[in-house]
């Protein structure tokens, strides 16, 4: 069985690898994911998110950005 402690300890490893995460190519390459613009993040929303984990990466940064909470990741990144 599955236990919600299962899914907190995989949530927090999301959030523990987005905070690692930089942008693979293009205009940001080598940026972290969670400080890419904001206008970029969209655009990618508008066009489709790449498939993969960098897709899935991508919609939670825009998610995170369009709640204001990209402080959280940031936070992440600086006590790792």
């Amino acid at each position: 069985m599955i236990t919600e402690r299962f899914y907190l300890n995989m949530d927090k490893q999301i959030l523990i690898d987005l905070a690692a995460a930089k942008m693979p190519f293009g205009k940001f390459k080598d940026y972290y994911l969670i400080d890419l613009p904001e206008y970029y993040v969209v655009w990618f929303r508008n066009q489709g998110f790449p498939k993969g984990k960098l897709g899935q990466q991508l919609g939670l940064v825009y998610e995170l950005k369009l709640n204001g909470l990209e402080d959280l990741v940031r936070e992440i990144r600086r006590k790792n």
